[in-house]
This record gives structure tokens, sequence and C-alpha cells, in this order.
């Protein structure tokens, strides 16, 4: 009896593969303990498709594991909905400046252009005039601005003023292209307040980085080797393209113009100096109307700060030579001179400027602009080892 079950079984399996059948899906999970009737499995093996339904009934599939929710990007925190909300109406004035070189072949005297520089900048008004460094355009004769929407207008330098590193260049674009800037003021800058600089340094799209403000009162040496006071240091990443691009305050108005990093390597390394606004606001109307910066003085020449160090002058600024006619003439002040042998002779020493010691050129050029044109300030001068004080209105000399 045994013999005729088994070769039945084997019988069904055969008809089974040979017909393209297969065991019930069921079959496979069941138990291991269970033992199946071998009446069952001769039913099963004859009528497989009867079966199938009951063996399917019998499986339970797993329950589906849930999707994770997706993040809605719209729930920004205030503060990043701040930073964004500055970043998006600034990003329209950042632009991206080209700076190109000519240069004449020997040989065929074909003029080639030789790319000198990339940098940034930012739009000041709807005439057209852009705001950058001067380091930016100072190797260039060629430039060029691409806006936020990426169309590239030809530019031409209208001012420079390369003792403060800042340039403004102007070009032909529609008022519909042209989104200014809101100005603020860095007098009032304090350290750890929230700055955003922003730059266009691959003329591909604008970048944005956060910080504080550091430090204030830096000092920065300008491209014609005269000192900028009043620089803002900021840890927020300056990188290279960025130059002349907006340095903003947490309201979106520009309190600087990044022009430097302090770095080894080249790369940001968390210090980074920007032009202050207080700077700027006063520069730029100058350099668009007159094409330089306007300098107050008071009619001489000084003598370098260099050849004094070799003349044993230890403190104050020398005068060389007093202008006939100036406002340091009708004070009285000397400058160099001869005497009956050849010999030069030390005329009038500036010592200070309205008190503050003047250790150099620079500073006292400093304290010039510190009064401006028409303003009055009070000159502490040495002459034959006795000092006196001299009042004086400045004037513009160039």
């Amino acid at each position: 009896m045994r013999l005729k079950v088994a070769a039945l079984v084997v019988a069904a399996l055969v008809v089974g593969f040979l017909s393209g059948q297969a065991l019930p899906v069921g079959a496979r999970h069941a138990g291991a303990d269970e033992t199946v009737p071998p009446g069952e499995v001769s039913a099963q093996a004859e009528a497989p498709e009867s079966s199938a339904p009951l063996a399917r009934e019998e499986t339970t599939a797993p329950a589906p594991m849930p999707e994770p929710a997706p993040r809605n990007l719209d729930q920004l925190s205030p503060e990043e909905s701040r930073i964004t909300e500055i970043f998006r109406r600034a990003s329209d004035s950042v632009v991206f400046i080209t700076s190109i070189a000519l240069q004449r072949d020997f040989f065929s005297l074909d003029v080639f252009q030789i790319p000198q520089g990339t940098g940034s900048g930012f739009v000041w008004d709807r005439d057209g005039h852009i705001v950058t460094n001067f380091h930016v355009i100072e190797e260039g004769r060629v430039f060029s601005v691409t806006l936020a929407d990426q169309s590239s207008w030809d530019a031409e330098v209208v001012g420079t003023a390369p003792d403060k590193d800042l340039a403004v260049l102007k070009i032909k674009a529609p008022e519909s292209k042209l989104t200014p800037l809101s100005v603020g003021s860095s007098g009032s800058l304090q350290v750890g307040q929230t700055v955003l600089a922003l730059g266009n340094p691959f003329g591909l799209d604008h970048s944005l980085t956060v910080g504080v403000v550091s430090a204030l009162g830096r000092e920065l040496r300008s491209p014609s080797g005269r000192i900028i006071r009043d620089i803002i240091q900021t840890d927020a990443a300056i990188n290279p393209g960025n130059s002349g691009g907006p340095l903003l305050d947490s309201r979106g108005r520009l309190i600087g113009v990044n022009s430097a990093i302090y770095s080894p390597s080249g790369a940001s390394a968390g210090i980074g100096f920007a032009v202050p606004a207080d700077t700027v606001k006063r520069l730029v109307p100058q350099l668009i109307q007159r094409g330089h910066p306007i300098q107050p003085g008071i009619g001489v020449s000084l003598v370098d700060d260099r050849i004094a160090a070799r003349l044993g002058i230890k403190q104050g600024v020398v005068i060389r030579e007093v202008v006939p006619g100036s406002p340091a003439e009708e004070a009285g002040l000397e400058g160099l001179r001869s005497d009956p042998y050849g010999r030069i002779v030390l005329g009038d020493r500036i010592v200070s400027v309205d008190g503050r010691p003047v250790e150099s050129v620079d500073d006292l050029l400093h304290g010039f602009e510190v009064a401006g044109v028409d303003g009055s300030i009070t000159l502490t001068v040495a002459r034959d080892g006795r000092e006196r004080d001299v009042r004086l209105k400045l004037k513009a000399i160039r």
C-alpha cells in the first residue's frame, strides 16, 4: 500500500513539472513540525488549480513599512526666513565683474584680450553706476559687468580711489534691470552684530556667508600704500572672487564693501575685512562727479616718512614746502630752507592734529579727511624746540 501511495506522489510531481504547474505557494510556508497526510498531497497534486486559492488565503503578506514624512521646506525658523529674504532681495543688486587687459602682438600688431581677474560689485543707483574694489579693476583696460539676470554689459571706469580701494564703473543698462542697494551706516556697528557677505565669485550664481562683526577700527593697507582706517573685521567667509561685494547688516543695508581676507593659504580663515560704508558714502558721489576723491588740505607738501627717519625725526611730520596763498601760509607755517652755508634747516613740524598725535604722513591726511573740506582743525607744530597751536580751515587741494 505504501509503495502505491509513493508511486502516485512521484507521478503527480512528474505530471505537474511537465505541464508547467508548480506546487502551491502556500505549501512552502508550512511549519517544519506540521505533518501533511498523504491523501491531501495526492489531492493537491491532482487538482492544483482548485487548491491554489486556499493557499493564497492562508498566506498573510507583511505590512508595508511607513515612508518617512517629507520635510516641509516652508517651515523655516524666523531667523532663517529673515536671512533668506535679505539674500533674495540683495541678490538682484550684486554683479560679477570681469577685468581684461589689452596686449599687442609684436609681430602681427594684432591686439589680444588677456583676462586679468574677476570680482564682485553692486549696483549703486539706477544710472548704471557699479561700486567695486579698486584692486578688482587695477590691471584691466576693458571691463564687463554681468547682472543678476545673466545679461552682460560693457563698462567704463568713471572714478577710482586707490587710497581707499574703491572704484566706480558705469554700464548702459535699462533702469528696469538695475536694483540699487539700501545704504546704511557703519558708525554705529557693534562687535557681535550679525552681518551677511554677498558676492558673485564665478559669474554663475550668487553666494552668501553669514557671520558677525568680530572687530572694529582695524587698519588695512590700500593698493596705493596708504592705510585705510576704521576697517570692519568679520568672520563671515570672504573668498577669492567676493572682493567688491557688499557686506550687509541684519536689515539688508550696506555697511561695508568686502575687500580682503587674512589667510596664509589664500582661502578664508575666518578673518575678513570690509571698507566701512561711511567711507563709501562719502567717496562714491565724489568719484561719480569728479573721477577722484576730494582731498582736503592746508596747502603744504610733506617730507616722506622714510626720508624723515633718515634725518633722525622721530615725531611728527616735516613740512617741505608751503604753497603761496594757502591756509598754511596765512597761518605762518614754514617749510624747509637753506642757511647761508647751503645747509638744510628744518621749518615747522606737525606733531598733532586736534590733539591726536601725528606719527606719519598718513596720520595727518587722515586727520584732514575726518574734518573734511571747509572744516577747521587745530595743529600743534614744533620749530626750534618750541611748540605752538595753530587754527586753520581746510580747503580742497585737488
